[in-house]
C-alpha cells in the first residue's frame, strides 16, 4: 500500500497563529482619564484649609466656627451644619478636632471652601431618607448635652426641638443654637392643633409647663417616634403603650384642650 502523506497543518496549531486570532476579537481599550494633581483630595490642602479656623491649640473652636460658617456661605443655626457635625463624628457642639475634620472631610473628599460649598445639597438631602434622619437626631442628643450629664437640660431640649430662641452659651449659640430645625420637619403636619397667634409648636406647652428639668435619652428618642406613628388627631395613641410620660401628659392636656374648644 502507498504511505499516506501526512497533511500540511493549516496553521491553526500554530500558537502564535493561535494568538493573533483571539486577540482580533478583542475590543480595544479607551484610554481612561487622566486625574490632574489638582482633582485629587489633598491631605495636605485639607489640613491647612483646617488651620485657618483654628488656635494655638490645634482645635477648631466656636470663634473660628463663626468664620468657617461664614466661609461657606452657611448660617450656624443651619442644620447643614448639625449634618456636618454628624459627618465628622464630632462629640463636641461648637468644635472640630483636626482628627474629625481630617476623617470627615476626606469622605467628602473636600479639602477647600468651594468643594465643601459643592457638598451642601448632598449634605441637607441625608435629611430625605429616613433611617439617616432618625441617626442624626439621635446623635444630637448626646452631640447638645452637658458631657458630664446623661440627660439633656430641658432649656436644651426646647431650643432643639421647638422653635425657640438661642441658648445663653457662646459655645451652643455660636454653632448650632437653632437644632430646633430637627422636629418641625416630622410635626408640620400637626400645626393645626395649636391655634396662632403666634402659633406654638406641638409640644411647647407641656414643655413648658412640665415639670421636669431635664429629659432623658429615651424620652428624646420617643419624641421621634411619637412625630411619626401619632396620627394628628392623636386617635391612635396607646396609653398603655411604652410611652414616656411625658407624652401621656402631652396626649392627656392636647385633648382637653380640644374638648374644650
Amino acid at each position: 500500500m502507498p504511505v499516506k502523506k501526512k497533511r500540511k497543518s493549516s496553521g491553526s496549531d500554530d500558537p502564535g497563529l493561535r494568538k493573533c486570532k483571539i486577540t482580533c476579537f478583542c475590543r480595544p481599550q479607551a484610554p481612561g482619564r487622566l486625574i490632574s494633581p489638582e482633582d485629587q483630595f489633598s491631605n495636605k490642602k485639607c489640613l491647612a484649609w483646617f488651620y485657618e479656623y483654628t488656635g494655638p491649640d490645634e482645635v477648631l473652636g466656636p470663634e473660628g466656627m463663626e468664620k468657617f460658617c461664614e466661609d461657606i456661605g452657611v448660617e450656624p443655626e443651619n442644620i447643614i451644619m448639625l449634618v456636618l457635625a454628624w459627618k465628622l463624628e464630632a462629640p463636641n457642639m461648637g468644635f472640630f478636632t483636626k482628627e474629625e475634620w481630617l476623617k470627615g472631610m476626606t469622605l467628602l473628599q473636600c479639602d477647600c471652601i468651594e468643594r465643601l460649598q459643592g457638598k451642601l445639597d448632598y449634605l441637607r438631602n441625608q435629611l430625605n431618607d429616613t433611617i439617616i434622619f432618625k441617626n442624626i437626631y439621635r446623635y444630637a442628643f448626646d452631640f447638645a448635652r452637658d458631657k458630664d450629664q446623661r440627660s439633656l437640660d430641658m432649656d436644651t431640649a426646647k431650643s432643639m426641638l421647638l422653635c425657640g430662641s438661642c441658648i445663653d452659651s457662646l459655645q451652643i449659640s455660636i454653632s448650632f443654637s437653632s437644632l430646633s430645625v430637627l422636629l418641625p420637619l416630622r410635626f408640620s403636619t400637626l400645626s393645626s392643633f395649636i391655634p396662632p397667634p403666634p402659633p406654638p409648636s406641638l409640644i411647647s406647652r407641656p414643655l413648658q409647663q412640665s415639670k421636669y428639668k431635664v429629659m432623658n435619652k429615651d424620652q428624646w428618642y420617643n419624641v421621634l417616634e411619637f412625630s411619626r406613628t401619632v396620627s394628628t388627631d392623636l386617635s391612635n395613641y396607646d396609653e398603655d403603650g411604652a410611652w414616656p410620660v411625658l407624652l401621656d401628659e402631652f396626649v392627656e392636656c392636647q385633648k382637653a384642650r380640644l374638648a374644650a374648644l
